[in-house]
């Protein structure tokens, strides 16, 4: 399973509610943490997989595999915060981010129980973090235009030494 990267369409689209929650479903979840644990990410939202459904996933320094279908957020605190934050759709990226300091989420487990819980630091930063990948936002919507621009010009000249490399390999192979 393949991250995708800034640039992609399916990125900042709207993700469509979860209808059935399968052994598909759950086979697309133990392939996210995989993919997660492999990129050393915290969370991982369905569309940078290219699945188009509400569905994220996080694993923080806890350890405990947490699994959110259709969430969502019913609440978030006035008091705020600023944290770096980077994305594995966006990879070696980072840049403060402001977000509420605690946030409650609606959402279903993994076997479709309905909850609610309340989030407060680190968990609840991924879960508005992965929350704005199902609504089409990535992290570096929430900055000053001139530190998005600057990071996008940096991403795309990564990825552009990234091409280069590659093709030298290929050329040598």
């Amino acid at each position: 399973m393949k991250v995708l990267y800034l640039g992609e369409e399916t990125l900042r689209q709207p993700s469509k509610p979860v209808e059935h929650i399968d052994e598909a479903l759950h086979e697309l979840i133990r392939e996210m943490f995989i993919t997660m644990d492999t990129d050393k990410g915290i969370g991982l939202a369905a569309p940078q997989i290219g699945k188009n459904v509400r569905l994220f996933i996080v694993k923080i320094d806890d350890g405990i595999e947490r699994v959110f279908i259709n969430p969502l957020i019913v609440g978030t605190s006035e008091k705020q915060c600023s944290y770096e934050e980077g994305c594995l759709s966006i990879p070696k990226m980072f840049a403060d981010v402001i977000r509420p300091e605690s946030v409650t989420v609606q959402y279903q487990d993994i076997n479709g129980r309905r909850k609610t819980i309340e989030a407060t630091g680190l968990l609840a930063r991924v879960i508005q973090h992965e929350y704005d990948h199902l609504e089409g936002i990535l992290f570096i919507d929430r900055l000053s235009e001139k530190e998005r621009d600057e990071l996008v010009a940096k991403f795309a000249q990564q990825q552009e030494r990234k091409k280069q490399r590659e093709a030298k390999k290929r050329a040598r192979a």
